[in-house]
């Protein structure tokens, strides 16, 4: 409660004065948007739109209760919340996804953002205020809550705003300092927001944590604790009578329009009827046998769906050469953004776009999501439509060494709660796989690999989420291989090998990792004597063998073999890293052999 006690008269002042907004219609896309970073305030956010008399009484007694939308932290379950917040540092980076949606869509809303000074301290928020000044972007406004205290203790720089206004003036941002409890003052700073300019506006407000209450009033030890009956009647006595009457009335956009619908069904994504059957739409003509690297694969679909819908928007930090993102910004300059090396704010700012109807592509080296795995947590609660691509997945990448080689990233977003996680062997699956995620409402992720890999299937064949491909199969398989990746490659060449020795295994393809084709594995497992062995170029923890695993938790019939990456990677040709951590088709007869005899 003390953290929304500072903000009071700031919110109040944006909500009752200068905010256009239209309740009826919370995703009108000329609406201005509000964003609470500072997401532990959302008593503050809740009261604002009860006073605006969307919420009731009864409403607001439910706050934080199992049937409530009211959450502890807002997320979109309340319906005038677009993104959920309260993992500190990500609101300003959502707020310039939206911000630059306004200004590519030429729509003239502005986009508020509320700051706590604690995550100042957040690398993410510097992130998002060079990026922002690079953009010229002066449709988003900051308002930092300068109340010097934090959860635990004093922030790093208490009430010396001056500071702040120095450190954020030097990236080209405008700033006021304001009395943040003194409505004129924050009603002059409103009034001199510029949504046209090319130069982004911070509002420095000096407040007090717990203000109004003199037993809570810049004291320490308050953060995030409820009140006793006993300090909420002594509370609310200080704070006066309370005329449970008063509304407050917000300003309508001058212009009404209602390309998302009333009820936001199509403010989540892009029109599902613009891009209907879009894997049927995409034209690809690769050779069997051809070797292509399916991160290139990735790059020359991605312009191809482009041309299909112009809502897909491509976000690279800086690595668009290496992820084949370069061949989007070459057709579509104006549909790509560079985030530099800057993966958290980008993800944040894949986020803000895609609230706006946007379909964000987000590509950069598979290991350098991991910075922003909080940043795709958040996208996940708030229910985001973003694609993810990781290029340079596993051992695979070869002499680059460690530091750039993705091995968790298939285990960290299975995590996700509702993603899919995709990772194709070869140029056509990753081209149709493209379009699949395009047509999923969702966050997404595929990982794709740096080596050219040979063209395995025809340009025909339909690959959808949750499937899989046998890709070798006989009726006398005695157990069944199943790889993903640059994996599936060698698991084929181990089958051909083993084949001319006489024994047979079955191959199967498994580049749905998340959803799993549970099914065909099940079957498959039946007909090959209940023998699996997985294959990955992943660690093991959490990655494909865990996944198939899963499918097979209750049948102790089913033995289960993984292989995947278990020493520490380093520098080499990819051929002899994938022999040195036995995923390579050598390691995979090796294995075959010692169970099959």
């Amino acid at each position: 409660m003390t953290s929304a006690l500072s903000a009071v008269e700031v919110m109040v002042a944006l909500f009752f004065d200068k905010l256009r907004y239209d309740l009826n219609n919370p995703q009108n896309p000329t609406n201005d948007r509000v964003i609470f970073s500072k997401g532990h305030a959302s008593p503050l956010v809740y009261a604002l739109y009860a006073a605006a008399g969307v919420i009731s009484e009864k409403e607001l007694d439910d706050y934080r209760q199992l049937s409530s939308n009211l959450e502890g932290h807002p997320t979109p379950r309340f319906k005038y919340i677009d993104v959920a917040t309260g993992s500190l540092g990500q609101g300003l980076s959502v707020g310039l996804g939206m911000a630059l949606s306004a200004r590519k869509k030429k729509l003239p809303y502005i986009v508020y953002v509320l700051m706590g000074d604690s995550e100042i301290a957040e690398g993410s928020f510097w992130e998002a205020v060079e990026l922002t000044s690079y953009y010229k972007i002066g449709n988003i406004v900051g308002i930092v809550d300068v109340n010097r205290l934090g959860q635990s203790g004093e922030t790093m720089l208490g009430w010396n705003v001056d500071s702040y206004k120095k450190r954020i003036e030097a990236f080209g941002w405008r700033t006021q300092m304001v009395d943040g409890h003194n409505f004129g003052e924050i009603l002059k700073a409103f009034d001199e927001v510029d949504g046209e300019s090319d130069r982004s506006q911070m509002i420095i407000a000096k407040t007090i944590k717990g203000k109004g209450v003199s037993f809570l009033e810049n004291k320490e030890g308050w953060h995030g604790r409820a009140l006793s009956e006993k300090d909420f009647e002594k509370a609310v006595k200080e704070l006066g009578e309370v005329d449970r009457t008063i509304r407050g009335e917000m300003a309508k956009p001058s212009s009404q329009l209602t390309a998302f619908g009333p009820d936001g069904s199509q403010a989540r994504g892009v029109n599902s009827s613009q891009f209907e059957a879009s894997t049927k739409k995409l034209k690809i003509n690769y050779k069997i046998g051809e070797e292509i690297a399916t991160r290139k694969a990735y790059g020359e679909a991605l312009v191809k769906l482009g041309e299909i819908n112009p809502d897909i928007v491509a976000l690279d930090a800086e690595v668009k050469n290496s992820t084949y993102v370069q061949i989007f910004k070459e057709k579509y300059p104006n549909r790509f953004y560079e985030m530099f090396i800057a993966e958290q704010n980008m993800v944040s700012v894949a986020l803000g776009m895609s609230t706006r109807g946007y379909l964000p592509f987000v590509s950069t080296f598979a290991a350098f999501f991991t910075r922003a795995f909080d940043q795709v947590r958040m996208s996940g609660y708030s229910r985001a439509n973003v694609k993810f691509i990781g290029s340079h997945a596993g051992v695979s990448i070869g002499e680059d060494g460690p530091s750039q080689m993705g091995l968790e990233d298939i285990a960290m977003f299975r995590t996700i709660q509702g993603s899919v996680v995709l990772c194709p062997a070869d140029a056509v699956a990753s081209a149709k796989l493209v379009a699949a995620m395009a047509e999923h409402e969702g966050i997404c992720y595929m990982r794709t690999a740096r080596p050219p890999t040979p063209v395995i299937y025809e340009n025909n064949e339909e690959f959808k989420i949750g499937g899989s491909k046998v890709v070798r199969s006989s009726a006398q398989d005695g157990l069944t291989i199943v790889a993903c990746g640059v994996c599936v490659v060698e698991a084929i060449k181990a089958a051909d090998q083993l084949a001319k020795e006489g024994i047979n295994v079955r191959v199967i393809d498994a580049y749905s990792v998340k959803p799993i084709d549970e099914a065909t594995l099940r079957i498959c497992a039946q007909e090959t004597n209940n023998l699996i062995i997985t294959i990955e170029d992943h660690y093991f923890e959490g990655g494909l063998g865990d996944a198939v695993l899963n499918v097979f938790a209750t049948n102790d019939k089913v033995k289960v073999y993984k292989l995947a990456v278990s020493k520490m990677p380093m520098s080499g040709k990819p051929g002899e890293l994938l022999d040195w951590e036995g995923i390579s088709a050598i390691g995979i007869v090796k294995k075959v052999e010692e169970l099959l005899g």
